[in-house]
């Protein structure tokens, strides 16, 4: 039995975690730690996890955490670089869910997270924790880095095209909506539903902290760098991703690229391509750790339209999470992961 830890385990991020490992038959929950809710009762802050959680949250600390075989961090940015290296040097397998080791260039992450980094010299160690491109290297990974919600969509999107050389990378559009679940849980007014009920907008036009990393995963598919415009939006519904990219096709029909995708993604458990003319919806991924595409080219043109739909708090964050660490541990890449999305 592998003992697990968590991080930061208040936030919808960490009762992801929570929910998916308690369903997972070869893992302990040992250690939740919440400096503001340290001695409550798990169970008591969430109820759903009661007969399932039997731990109480506890402030983070190193000795505790060095007692698990491997420690998730669902914090905030700038938290994990503090403790990465200790929980490293013990042995200790770490999974960052926060933006923490991402981004390769320290100069860079500084620039969109506003901090210096605490531990510049362990990114070069972290893998980037996309199995659909990373699946050999998160095997005998000790420390992940988890893509982000908005990086995972798009990416797993765009991935076919680029990876075959079919479309102009210098000329690449994501349109992606998210849940409110995505600011995370915190008393903020913008992220209120009675601010974001019968509303929709955009934000962050000028620039998503996500941006980089979007870009950096796709330049390194293409093998030179890409030029992505990335305009996020929020949407008044609690979990969920949509994200709609744009490219210029440099040739292959739509029955080429449908073929082209079933293909890539036929032995990826938790990428489902649907078939032409479909389309998919938040609420057919919702709870479960699948990505849906779908694909057109309006009118016969030139310009491919690519649709990729994922539950941010799952594949985008905790769920994904988990199946890193199933490869990292040597489990079947679905265990605790096997839920049917909530319909409706």
């Amino acid at each position: 039995m592998i003992r697990a830890g968590i991080v930061g385990g208040t936030g919808y991020t960490g009762v992801e975690l929570l929910r998916i490992l308690a369903l997972h038959e070869q893992v302990e929950v040992a250690v939740v730690t919440s400096r503001s809710d340290n001695g409550l009762r798990v169970d008591a802050l969430y109820p759903n996890l009661r007969g399932s959680i039997d731990v109480s949250f506890s402030k983070p600390d190193v000795d505790s955490l060095a007692t698990c075989d491997v420690v998730f961090f669902a914090t905030p940015n700038g938290t994990a670089m503090l403790m990465a290296e200790q929980l490293l040097a013990r042995n200790v397998k770490v999974i960052d869910l926060s933006a923490d080791f991402r981004i390769k260039d320290a100069t860079e992450w500084s620039t969109w997270y506003g901090m210096e980094h605490a531990c510049p010299d362990l990114i070069a160690d972290a893998i980037y924790g996309l199995p659909e491109i990373n699946r050999v290297q998160i095997v005998d990974a000790n420390l992940i880095a988890c893509p982000g919600c908005y990086p995972t969509a798009v990416q797993l999107g765009f991935l076919p095209l680029i990876e075959n050389g079919l479309v102009d990378v210098k000329h690449l559009i994501a349109d992606v909506k998210s849940g409110v679940s995505g600011a995370g849980r915190k008393a903020a007014v913008p992220s209120l539903m009675s601010e974001t009920g019968e509303s929709f907008k955009a934000y962050a036009s000028a620039g998503h902290r996500h941006l980089p990393e979007i870009r950096q995963g796709l330049s390194l598919v293409a093998g030179k760098s890409v030029e992505l415009t990335f305009v996020p939006h929020l949407v008044p519904m609690i979990r969920g991703i949509q994200a709609t990219l744009y490219a210029q096709l440099k040739r292959d029909s739509v029955d080429q690229l449908q073929a082209l995708y079933e293909q890539r993604y036929a032995n990826e458990p938790f990428v489902d391509v649907l078939p032409v003319g479909t389309h998919p919806d938040t609420r057919n991924v919702r709870g479960s750790n699948n990505c849906q595409i779908a694909l057109v080219v309006p009118q016969g043109g030139d310009t491919v339209v690519v649709l990729s739909v994922i539950d941010n708090l799952v594949k985008g964050a905790a769920g994904q999470a988990v199946q890193n660490m199933n490869l990292m541990l040597g489990f079947n890449e679905n265990q605790g992961l096997q839920t049917i999305a909530l319909y409706p």
